[in-house]
């Protein structure tokens, strides 16, 4: 099968192997449910020194443990971005042929006429 483009593919154009990005959002996620579990460990710990503005500490801390595992979750189940230059780059060919010309169907030839030349 040979390559339709005449450009070599760079091992730097190449993405993340899917396990790689397994264990990223996996060290991602569980740096998050740590800073939520350290949001309830400092609540627990004012409230037992009766802190001054106890409130204002605690609704801080509230926040965190509502507002982190949102996002953790969110953020695990997200995949990386996309490449800005390999979704624009697919459009462009080499030789000048903008984004209409990728994908177009050539016209219908007309089917010849036969003209008899005996009468």
């Amino acid at each position: 099968m040979r390559r339709t483009v005449d450009r070599p593919t760079l091992i730097t154009d190449a993405g993340q192997s899917p396990g790689d990005q397994l264990r990223h959002r996996q060290r991602r996620y569980v740096a998050m449910m740590s800073v939520r579990i350290g949001c309830l460990i400092v609540g627990a710990v004012l409230v037992t020194v009766e802190a001054p503005l106890l409130w204002l500490w605690l609704s801080i801390c509230g926040v965190g443990m509502i507002l982190v595992p949102w996002l953790a979750v969110l953020l695990a189940n997200d995949g990386p971005p996309k490449d800005r230059h390999r979704r624009n780059d697919q459009w462009h060919r080499p030789g000048g042929q903008g984004p209409s010309a990728v994908g177009a169907v050539p016209a219908p030839t007309p089917p010849a006429t036969v003209i008899d030349a005996e009468p």
